[in-house]
């Protein structure tokens, strides 16, 4: 399993040479060197900067559910990635991925019922879509 982190780490970077790739392998050492559990948490950083501006009677409702499925995009990229088995991780990647659908749904109900707009969600969106494709390619390389 951790060639193929290091070789999705040099995929993100757009090289192909082995050297380089040799070099990748040293690189992921834990979950934090994966640039997919990185953009994680950009994902949840920026949630959190955004709930904060939502009415207080919304901390125990919206709020909660924003940052609750935030975190879990990276919780489970580390979990799975901590299991060392390819099942494993390919089940958590999964979970991951679901959390993605579930934050951008709760984004995009935030805006629609005024807690923010549409101006406010559209990076985090757009780094959500870059993240599930970051995802969907580990999985394939991983089962491949």
């Amino acid at each position: 399993m951790e060639f193929i982190m290091a070789y999705f780490s040099e995929r993100q970077r757009g090289t192909g040479n082995r050297q380089q790739s040799e070099y990748l392998m040293s690189e992921v050492r834990d979950f934090k060197d994966l640039k997919v559990w990185q953009k994680g948490m950009i994902i949840a950083e920026k949630c959190y900067v955004l709930t904060q501006k939502f009415p207080k009677e919304e901390i125990y409702g919206m709020v909660q559910q924003i940052r609750r499925s935030a975190t879990s995009i990276p919780a489970n990229i580390a979990e799975g990635y901590g299991r060392r088995s390819t099942g494993d991780y390919v089940r958590f990647l999964n979970i991951a991925q679901g959390s993605i659908n579930e934050l951008e749904t709760h984004l995009i109900l935030s805006a629609r019922v005024n807690l923010c707009n549409f101006n406010d969600i559209e990076s985090i969106i757009d780094e959500l879509k870059q993240e599930s494709r970051m995802i969907i390619s580990l999985i394939k390389k991983l089962k491949s």
